[in-house]
C-alpha cells in the first residue's frame, strides 16, 4: 500500500494545480469580457468634440465628431484585411475649424490603389481616437521616403503631416471617400484567448489523471520495474 502514496499524491497534487490554472483563466476569461463589453460601449457612444486636453487612457475609444478639411497628402500603411486582402491605410492630415491639425486615418484601399487619387477639401468626419499598438519585434522600419509605413507610428507620421501627434480613425465620413473603406475601431483586435488556455489546462488534468491510474495500475500489475 505504501508504494501508492507517492503516485498518489504526485497524481493529485499535479491535478489541483491544473485544475486550479484552468478555474483562474475562466475568472480571466470572465474579466477579459467585462473589459470588452466596455470598449464597445465607449466605441458606440455619442461623438464629443475634440478634446483640448489629451490623456490617451481616459480618452482611448472615445468618439469624436469633426468638421474641417481633409489634406490632398496621404501616407500609406501596409495592412492585410480579413476577405479582402494586402492593402493600405490612408493617414492624412485633417485641419479643424477651429485650426487645429490632426492625423486622420481614413481607411482600407486595395494594394494596386495606393497612389490614386484622393478627396481633398471640407469634410465632416465621426471617428474615434485611437493609439494604435501596430509594431512589434519584427516589424521592418517605416520607409517615409518611398510612403511605405509597416506601422501607424503617430510621432514620425505627425512630423511627416505637420500635425499634432493624436489620430483619429474614421467611421464615417462626408463627402464619403470613393474607393476607400472605413475600418473603424472595434475589439476584434484585442485577443481573449482565456477560453482555450481554461480548456488547455482542464485536459491537462484529466490526462495527468489518466497516467496518474496507468501508473498505479502497473504497479499493481508488477509491470513496474
Amino acid at each position: 500500500m505504501k508504494r501508492y502514496i507517492a503516485p498518489l499524491l504526485i497524481g493529485l497534487l499535479g491535478a489541483a494545480i491544473l485544475l486550479w490554472l484552468g478555474t483562474w483563466q475562466i475568472s480571466r476569461l470572465d474579466w477579459k469580457r467585462g473589459i470588452l463589453d466596455d470598449i464597445e460601449t465607449t466605441i458606440a457612444s455619442d461623438p464629443k468634440p475634440l478634446p483640448r486636453l489629451i490623456d490617451p487612457d481616459a480618452q482611448r475609444y472615445q468618439p469624436v465628431a469633426l468638421r474641417g478639411e481633409i489634406g490632398d497628402e496621404a501616407l500609406a500603411v501596409l495592412v492585410s484585411v480579413k476577405q479582402r486582402g494586402a492593402g493600405w491605410r490612408l493617414i492624412s492630415a485633417f485641419q479643424t475649424d477651429d485650426g487645429r491639425r490632426v492625423l486622420l486615418d481614413r481607411g482600407f484601399a486595395p494594394v494596386d490603389q495606393k497612389d490614386a487619387p484622393l478627396y481633398a477639401g471640407p469634410a465632416e468626419v465621426t471617428g474615434n481616437l485611437h493609439w494604435p499598438d501596430d509594431r512589434n519585434s519584427s516589424t521592418p522600419d517605416n520607409d517615409p521616403a518611398g510612403n511605405t509605413w509597416f506601422a501607424r507610428d503617430l510621432a514620425p507620421m505627425a512630423e511627416v503631416l505637420d500635425t499634432e501627434p493624436l489620430l483619429v480613425v474614421a467611421r464615417q465620413m462626408s463627402p464619403a471617400d470613393k474607393g476607400v473603406t472605413p475600418l473603424p475601431v472595434d475589439t476584434s483586435g484585442i485577443p481573449n484567448d482565456h477560453l482555450q488556455y481554461a480548456i488547455t489546462w482542464y485536459s491537462l488534468a484529466a490526462v495527468w489523471l489518466i497516467m496518474t491510474g496507468a501508473w498505479i495500475w502497473r504497479l499493481r500489475t508488477g509491470r513496474e520495474a
